[in-house]
């Protein structure tokens, strides 16, 4: 079964939300107390996944606020020359700066990122900074949930939804629940339903959909599904890690991605190179279960590697695992 997409779109995918810095611990099974060596890369959900889809093949842009200073160049720069359109991220004058993530890896189950996050440029994006004729000109806007944590980024992204509705443009609400940006979980879950109900995809992990839907012990998928397709939702995706994923259609099918065999090094990246490659396969016309295994197939060689948006696959070492690669 495919998922149809508007074909007549310049833009394959344009995401909207941060675009950040990564420092990742270049001392493996040392606390970041002693850690004293970290490598630097473009980092935030959104901007990770336009970074996987371009190297995949697709035309994206990117919609954002970047800071006045070296990390904001470096990053609009790093995402120019791997293809992206960075022509809508704006830079901020007002003086807010990069918002950073140190990384700690102390073994390939233990990973925690230290976040700096107060004040961040690109939760100043304003409504007055999105442009409809640019959302307009894409198949698909993918949202990430942290852009809803803050305003006036939060209105910004509820404008750019709106505009991508009136256009035929899909919604892809990955929901990136990091519970720092946030004031309470009642907050959270009150704007994560407000975008839910309105995109056409929904992707997540099980918890960020109990987060969704505000509750206190695990859901069931079943009872997610059976809310969310009383709205708008065409397609979701819940994750479990290495239980694998599950997409859900409207019209009532099932399908089950298995996750595939990999020598683990860290376990963040893991989403952003899942959306990216099943949002790739969705929108090249394959079929829904052909895209779960693309995104499993993603997110095993990501977590194999150092960083989240320097590791991003190509669609031979995709492939290449799908052929040759052990399920669990």
């Amino acid at each position: 079964m495919k998922y149809e997409v508007n074909d007549k779109k310049d833009y394959d995918i344009i995401a909207f939300g941060r675009a950040c810095i990564d420092l990742n611990a270049l001392e493996y099974n040392r606390p970041m107390e002693e850690t004293m060596t970290f490598s630097k890369y473009v980092g935030g959900s959104p901007a990770n996944i336009a970074i996987g889809s371009s190297k995949l093949g697709l035309k994206a842009g990117f919609i954002g606020k970047i800071s006045d200073d070296q990390h904001g160049r470096f990053i609009e720069k790093y995402m120019r020359e791997i293809g992206i359109d960075t022509s809508n991220m704006i830079v901020d004058r007002a003086g807010h700066k990069t918002g950073l993530a140190f990384t700690e890896i102390l073994s390939p189950e233990e990973c925690s990122i230290l976040m700096y996050r107060e004040d961040v440029a690109d939760l100043y994006i304003t409504p007055e900074e999105i442009d409809e004729n640019y959302i307009n000109n894409s198949k698909m806007l993918l949202v990430s949930g942290t852009a809803l944590s803050k305003s006036p980024s939060r209105e910004a992204a509820l404008k750019a939804i709106g505009l991508a509705k009136r256009n035929n443009v899909k919604v892809v609400f990955e929901l990136d629940y990091r519970p720092y940006s946030w004031n309470n979980p009642e907050e959270t879950a009150v704007y994560y339903s407000l975008v839910a109900e309105q995109a056409n995809v929904v992707i997540g992990t099980r918890d960020e959909f109990d987060v969704l839907e505000n509750r206190t012990a695990a859901g069931k998928n079943e009872e997610t599904i059976n809310y969310l397709f009383s709205y708008s939702p065409e397609l979701i995706v819940v994750k479990h890690g290495v239980e694998g994923s599950y997409a859900y259609t409207k019209s009532g099918k099932i399908f089950r991605g298995r996750a595939y065999k990999t020598n683990v090094l860290k376990t963040f990246g893991a989403g952003d190179s899942f959306a990216s490659a099943f949002l790739f396969a969705l929108i090249k016309g394959k079929d829904i279960e052909t895209a779960l295994k693309f995104g499993s197939a993603s997110a095993s060689i990501v977590v194999s590697k150092h960083s989240s948006s320097e590791a991003m696959p190509t669609l031979v070492e995709i492939k290449e695992l799908i052929e040759t690669g052990e399920t669990i």
